[in-house]
């Protein structure tokens, strides 16, 4: 893409949409993103009136390019969010908007193009002793629900993000104890996924099994009284339960990097790691991440690094749709 074409694409419309919240923010020039305002999704029918609710609280400017990162699988033009009523045709949104350019792409898949932009202050090394540039990268997260993708480098010195749902793969028990957990899991849910136990409501999931085990009486819990519990003192079984937790992510960790070959890192997204980062530290999560019998030294190598940025979505896409613009103006200028 030229450089005149480049800047005549500006400002571009940027989206980050989960099942909650709705992110929106302006690019104004290359890699320069303002106007970032967070829209509560329960409080409009449709994206077009969130959208258009975003663009009157920032002046109405004239955008023509917009991507859209979305917390649900992105196959064909129908989108059917799992965890909010939103469903749309992409093509009739970009023409509701009055976009030449409308892209979606996964929320993870936007997660670990945001990494090729991520600044050192924006993460927390945990472990690790080399980390290969040009080597593929892991991105996975627990939040509300565990995204999973990856970073792959391209000859032209570019990378590709994966978009993937390796969050719903079957979880494997590491010792007896997790085992019991999979177990409670299984007679409640059936097929018991690695999402089942590494979200939040998985983290409530862990601390329901274990207190069936113990025979004690399981109080309603949330994640943040979990996790507030266990950091205090308050609860040993609550304590127990954020280990496992970490121990679990270890685990699933792993076999993404040994998956991946993910020499150039491993990096965990979502809102839930930050939120108890100096336990997580000291946690039995590296211990557990290196713990592959005979590739235990190949993993050892392999730094983990915590993502702290705020908004790394809006980034993420705004990679995406900077790619994509670059191939469509190619065609355009023949």
């Amino acid at each position: 893409m030229s450089t005149s074409a480049n800047n005549k694409s500006y400002p571009r419309l940027l989206a980050d949409i989960g099942g909650t919240n709705a992110r929106f923010a302006l690019e104004v020039e290359a890699n320069i993103i303002e106007n970032i305002e967070i829209l509560a999704c329960n409080d409009y029918n449709s994206v077009v009136d969130a959208v258009k609710k975003y663009l009157n609280k920032v002046g109405n400017p004239v955008v023509k390019y917009g991507a859209f990162a979305i917390a649900n699988p992105v196959i064909g033009d129908w989108v059917q969010m799992t965890n909010h009523h939103w469903a749309f045709s992409i093509e009739t949104t970009r023409q509701a908007l009055d976009l030449e350019v409308l892209i979606l792409i996964n929320d993870f898949t936007a997660q670990a193009y945001a990494i090729s932009r991520m600044s050192t202050t924006d993460l927390v090394q945990i472990g690790g002793t080399s980390c290969e540039i040009n080597a593929p990268k892991a991105v996975l997260g627990p939040g509300t629900g565990l995204g999973v993708s990856g970073l792959i480098p391209c000859h032209n010195g570019g990378c590709i993000a994966l978009a993937g749902e390796g969050g719903h793969t079957s979880f494997s028990p590491f010792d007896d104890t997790e085992m019991a957990i999979w177990q409670y899991a299984r007679k409640k849910y059936g097929h018991v996924s690695a999402e089942r136990f590494l979200s939040g409501s998985g983290l409530v999931l862990i601390y329901e099994a274990l207190a069936d085990r113990e025979r004690v009486k399981s109080l309603n819990m949330t994640p943040e009284l979990i996790s507030e519990y266990a950091l205090s003192g308050k609860s040993p079984l609550c304590r127990l339960t954020l280990d496992i937790f970490c121990a679990m992510l270890g685990t699933v960790s792993a076999d993404l990097a040994l998956t991946l070959g993910a020499r150039g890192g491993v990096y965990l997204c979502g809102g839930i790691i930050p939120r108890f980062i100096d336990y997580f530290k000291t946690s039995p999560f590296r211990v557990r991440f290196e713990n592959k019998g005979r590739f235990d030294a190949y993993l050892a190598a392999i730094p983990i690094y915590v993502v702290l940025a705020k908004y790394s979505g809006i980034y993420g896409v705004a990679v995406a749709l900077e790619n994509h613009l670059r191939d469509y103006f190619s065609k355009k200028q023949g």
